[in-house]
């Protein structure tokens, strides 16, 4: 067997878009598995819509994603020469003709059949001239387009998705492959590229169906091997529509701006059209290269659901080694003004325990963030719902808390056994439960009625700024009193 080769082959007209960003995927799992090669290509030949900046969006999105590309990467707009030379090759062997109808008559062909209600057809006919007509038309240096010569049958294929796919060539006009100012049409472009890369398998989307028939005959006309086939389905939002902008962010690089990690997001494309075969669902990456298998791939629409994202990013954010988690996380820190990188990289250890307390409780990045700024600065804002629920009395709340205040102040150890000894012999010698001094003192050091484990968070808080919002929480509570 030849060595797999595959290619994910985008136009620079826009973002990586997630659908893109699946067949990618695929592709490279595809090499991954089977020792095979996973090239990308470009296909810029389009030169009014093709951007720079979309080119370096591609490139970001799969670098994020970490689906590196083993060559080079191949410019499609590069080979104009060979699919001009490719064009001519199958213009001499008589699998492919000069068609010099000027554009003007085939618009009014077209035109007129639209006012029969019938859809336009190419007719071979008016295009065939005798040698001593075409002699002369090239003589006058009469433009003309280069159509390819749609045998007789049928075209089909065994698709890696969708089985047996079979065409009748009948419903395939003769379609152009260069065009009078001798640039390459896509289908033909593609071939060549193809071709001169080695592609052995084809993986993309299935919109690009209708295309494979052509592009097969182009293969055996050029005399080349025709690649595997698998055309993965559409992905739609959840009103079973094709996803759009509608439907929220579409765009790989949203996602990584949204809180999410890459190997979440990794994981959740992979299951949009495809399945390990049992009820598995939560993957990282080796697992996925070595799961993967073209039998999982699904012929019906995935849906992209972002709660469903949402839900594995949780999960992956568990699972990841906290160090690396720490890297993610800590500009994210510094550009939400709670601490510099440079400090929190001076004290791992403390950082690594925020972000193990912190990193259960959160969906994406951007809530360890929110959650995090409990464990920074001296002072904190009170939530009406927390002073409602667990301040309702101003005067004995205050009192306990000044006891609180009182008792951790005299500990020799800040660890929460010590903390969490002393605190309960406090509510003992007042007779009241261990709720009755945590809540409130929650409360004191959190501004919320919720967080991670008391006695973590004044760990984590420290000794100084812990006993300096207990101390600010009596001051606001004499006030109402």
């Amino acid at each position: 067997m030849k060595r797999p080769r595959v290619r994910f082959a985008p136009s620079p007209t826009g973002f990586l878009h997630v659908g893109g960003a699946r067949t990618a995927l695929f592709n490279w799992l595809y090499a991954k598995k089977f020792d095979g090669d996973f090239l990308l290509r470009i296909e810029d030949t389009d030169r009014a819509r093709s951007t720079d900046e979309s080119t370096r969006a591609i490139f970001e999105g799969l670098e994020w994603l970490g689906l590196t590309w083993d060559e080079e990467v191949v410019y499609q707009g590069a080979n104009v020469e060979r699919h001009y030379a490719d064009a001519h090759r199958l213009l001499d062997s008589g699998a492919a003709y000069r068609d010099f109808t000027p554009p003007s008559e085939t618009e009014r062909l077209r035109n007129e059949a639209e006012a029969r209600g019938e859809s336009y057809r190419f007719d071979r006919d008016t295009a065939m001239l005798s040698e001593a007509e075409i002699a002369d038309k090239l003589a006058r240096h009469e433009p003309y387009a280069i159509r390819f010569k749609v045998p007789d049958g049928y075209t089909e294929w065994p698709d890696l998705v969708h089985e047996r796919i079979a065409f009748p060539n009948k419903d395939i006009e003769d379609f152009i492959i260069l065009r009078s100012d001798g640039t390459p049409v896509y289908n033909m472009a593609v071939v060549s590229d193809d071709i001169a890369m080695g592609i052995t398998l084809v993986m993309r989307g299935d919109d690009h169906i209708s295309n494979t028939p052509k592009q097969i005959l182009l293969y055996r006309a050029l005399g080349a091997d025709v690649p595997q086939f698998g055309h993965v389905p559409m992905i739609h939002g959840a009103d079973g529509k094709k996803l759009s902008k509608r439907h929220g962010a579409t765009a790989v690089g949203d996602y990584q701006h949204l809180g999410f990690l890459p190997q979440a997001m990794l994981n959740f494309l992979a299951l949009l059209g495809w399945s390990p075969g049992d009820d598995i669902e939560v993957m990282q990456l080796p697992e996925l290269i070595e799961r993967f298998n073209v039998h999982g791939l699904h012929a019906k629409a995935a849906i992209f659901d972002t709660k469903k994202l949402e839900w594995m990013n949780g999960q992956h954010l568990a699972l990841i080694p906290i160090a690396e988690l720490a890297q993610v996380v800590a500009p994210l820190f510094e550009k939400a003004g709670l601490a510099t990188v440079a400090d929190l990289e001076s004290r791992p250890e403390w950082f690594h325990g925020v972000l193990e307390l912190l990193r259960v409780r959160a969906r994406l990045t951007d809530e360890i963030v929110q959650l995090a700024t409990t464990f920074f600065g001296e002072t904190v804002e009170y939530e009406a719902e927390a002073i409602g629920k667990q301040w309702r009395d101003a005067a004995v709340t205050g009192e306990i808390l000044q006891a609180t205040y009182d008792r951790l102040a005299t500990l020799e150890s800040w660890e929460p056994a010590a903390m969490e000894e002393a605190l309960r012999k406090l509510a003992e010698e007042k007779g009241i439960s261990g709720g009755k001094i945590f809540q409130p003192l929650r409360v004191a050091l959190t501004g919320k009625t919720v967080s991670p484990g008391i006695f973590e968070v004044l760990l984590y808080v420290g000794r100084e700024h812990s006993l300096a919002r207990v101390a600010a929480a009596v001051s606001f509570l004499k006030q109402d009193a």
